[in-house]
């Protein structure tokens, strides 16, 4: 099957000129070029279909590169493929064939819908009107998944071997948690899977740029960190990850998914955030002393 992004990039990496430091941006949520073979398949509006997009998270990271770090950003949408799931994290219900048992079928992520390729979007709404074939999960999987996450390898094992050090930072929006009014409801989350996969004082520099801000942050509640976060963050072995929820109505309208009048200082924000990462000495502040050599290995 020929892949829907046959004429244009399904992703993008965009480098620094010079890199200054030891930090990846991801942003594995934000695409939003539709192709039309996955339009005709779906039985959603335009808007709808969009709901499950961390919109226009890759413009709020967007500077990375300019400052001295790579972003890799996704143009294909979320409800198409989910990079931030296992390869083969697909729900049976979806395919004409039965899956094997080399596929995960039974995961939460699944259950709920949210597997590699999604059942539904927000407020539980199927993607789909007809069920879809293994040959399209493996179009996509296949020709766009993997290359995806080899991309992702190739920055932070090119972080490692210049720095001694890779953190990645997974850049995502959350819809707005509670009812509005309600108190102590976090604008921002951040998920380092209770402890495991970063270095604790580059968790604590980056809420403090956020709570400095006046914004409510959270710890890996309810938002822990997903694939992407569990599969690279290795400490132990000088790789650091760290998952970034912003809440949407900071920026946006979560609704017609326009931009709100506060998108620029947001940007901004985050913008200062990535010049403190790229200006410190994360090896210090995350107390590694692996080389670059056993962080390779990993």
């Amino acid at each position: 099957m020929r892949s829907d992004y046959w004429d244009q990039p399904a992703f993008e990496t965009i480098r620094p000129r010079r890199l200054v430091a030891p930090v990846v941006f991801n942003s594995p949520h934000s695409g939003r070029v539709y192709p039309e073979r996955f339009l005709a398949m779906a039985r959603l509006d335009h808007l709808s279909i969009r709901q499950s997009e961390d919109a226009y998270v890759d413009e709020l990271f967007g500077r990375a590169p300019h400052l001295g770090a790579p972003l890799l950003r996704a143009h294909f949408p979320r409800a198409y493929l989910d990079v931030n799931r296992e390869p083969w994290e697909l729900d049976p219900t979806m395919f004409v064939e039965p899956l094997s048992d080399r596929f995960n079928t039974s995961s939460p992520r699944v259950a709920a819908g949210l597997g590699t390729l999604a059942r539904v979007v927000a407020e539980n709404k199927p993607i789909y009107r007809e069920r879809l074939t293994l040959e399209d999960a493996r179009m996509r999987i296949e020709g766009i998944y993997h290359p995806y996450h080899a991309a992702l390898q190739k920055l932070l094992s090119e972080s490692v071997a210049k720095f001694g050090l890779g953190v990645l930072i997974d850049c995502h929006s959350m819809p707005r948690l509670g009812r509005h009014g309600e108190r102590a409801t976090p604008d921002i989350v951040l998920g380092d899977r209770y402890g495991t996969t970063c270095a604790g004082p580059l968790v604590d520099l980056v809420e403090t740029i956020f709570a400095s801000a006046g914004l409510r942050v959270a710890r890996n509640r309810p938002y822990a960190g997903g694939f992407c976060t569990r599969a690279y963050g290795r400490p132990q072995h000088g790789v650091h990850a760290l998952q970034i929820e912003i809440s949407r109505h900071l920026y946006m309208n979560e609704v017609t998914l326009e931009k709100n009048a506060d998108f620029d200082a947001i940007k901004s924000l985050v913008e200062r955030l990535i010049i403190t990462l790229a200006g410190i000495d994360l090896v210090a502040l995350a107390g590694i002393s692996t080389l670059p050599e056993q962080a390779a290995a990993e």
